[in-house]
């Protein structure tokens, strides 16, 4: 497993179909609110099973904080330590980067999975995108 990151302008050709399957087609997001202006000043990190991209996510810096979005790993590749090696990598490039506290949104099936990264839960349960999703911070 290669770990990659690179600006929205290198990735997007290999993230935005992972991102597309996992998110439009699997969850029902709506197309529209997949890409946004986000997108081009995040660096995005991608992962690589041999030649072939098989997970993705995002990171936005702002100052000393940063948003981790757009986690998405193919479902065949699922349950192999992908989304821990994104988030790992993710979560490494902002602190050599001075990030010093990371924000997300986590769809609520996902908070175990950001709870043993170390994220805590806060307020309450809102829907983003038509699924319920919690602020998490690290």
């Amino acid at each position: 497993m290669n770990i990659l990151i690179q600006s929205w302008e290198q990735a997007q050709k290999a993230a935005y179909p992972i991102r597309a399957l996992v998110f439009i087609q699997e969850q029902g997001v709506p197309e529209h609110l997949e890409l946004d202006e986000f997108d081009p000043i995040a660096c995005h990190a991608l992962a690589f099973d041999n030649k072939q991209c098989v997970g993705t996510g995002r990171l936005i810096k702002n100052g000393t904080q940063g948003q981790i979005g757009r986690m998405a790993v193919m479902s065949e590749f699922r349950g192999q330590g992908i989304g821990s090696a994104i988030l790992t990598q993710l979560i490494n490039t902002g602190r050599a980067n001075g990030i010093e506290q990371f924000h997300l949104h986590a769809q609520v099936s996902a908070r175990s999975f950001y709870q043993h990264h170390g994220f805590i839960a806060e307020g309450l349960l809102y829907e983003e995108a038509g699924i319920l999703h919690q602020n998490m911070t690290l």
